[in-house]
């Protein structure tokens, strides 16, 4: 099963270094992956596999910035890893991305990684609520508990190896619960204006690591105190990662 082409759109990225397609109804991505392959220290030469990788923003992205990185994506949906494929082909830009669940990864997937990035889904299951299109409903709904995602990274890890993950603010309990077999545990919380609180977290924690928590200072993703017309508004910070490209320096 695939998304015909009337039913996908070109959706331009990073200041337009990426144009990829999505389905025109379903999961769309947005700034969240963006942000994540920012906040991935992965290096030239090392192995990056992300879990749930949708139609490849995230390792696309962090393949823009970072040159010769060996990307792997996991995805559960056919049509999405379909999708996730072809954007690779058009972008130039290595990345082999298998389907199946993270519970039981396809055998070409049970290697070390250096590096393990997630989007896992942000709404708690069984809440009363649910997006007309299930592949929207899948990609968003927690169906496999946040603490398997934990642990899916951790087996995937090789010692030393980083995990960056992206979730919502009200589950950082959930993923500091999860954090056994990590240490050097970063939380950098994402406010979306100035006053306001931290709506979603990036973590980034590294296996087998002995460094101590750090909380760090929130990253602002929009100016002023409300959305003042129909223009961007990111914050200088926010447009060098979303619009430039920059690694997120807030790790630093």
């Amino acid at each position: 099963m695939t998304f015909a082409p009337e039913d996908q759109t070109q959706d331009l990225f990073l200041g337009g270094r990426l144009r990829l397609s999505q389905p025109r109804r379903g999961y769309r991505a947005a700034a969240d992956p963006v942000l994540l392959a920012a906040a991935c220290p992965a290096r030239t030469g090392q192995s990056v596999l992300e879990l749930g990788c949708g139609v490849g923003v995230a390792s696309l992205c962090l393949g823009t910035r970072v040159a010769g990185l060996r990307l792997s994506g996991l995805e559960l949906q056919p049509e999405y890893a379909e999708l996730a494929r072809h954007n690779a082909c058009v972008s130039g830009i290595s990345l082999e991305v298998h389907e199946g669940d993270l519970r039981d990864m396809p055998p070409a997937l049970r290697i070390p990684f250096d590096h393990v990035i997630a989007n896992p889904p942000y709404f708690a299951p069984q809440d009363g609520t649910a997006a007309r299109d299930p592949g929207r409903e899948t990609a968003q709904r927690e169906a496999t508990p946040l603490a398997d995602w934990l642990a899916a990274a951790r087996r995937r890890l090789q010692p030393g190896g980083w995990l960056t993950l992206i979730q919502l603010a009200d589950r950082l309990p959930d993923l500091l619960a999860g954090m056994e077999g990590f240490g050097a545990v970063s939380v950098l919380p994402l406010a979306p204006r100035p006053g306001r609180p931290a709506n979603r977290v990036i973590l980034r924690a590294r296996k087998g690591a002995r460094g101590p928590f750090r909380l760090l200072a929130p990253l602002i993703l929009h100016d002023g105190p409300a959305h003042d017309g129909d223009r961007e508004n990111y914050s200088p910070a926010a447009r060098a990662v979303l619009r430039d490209g920059a690694a997120l320096a807030g790790f630093d």
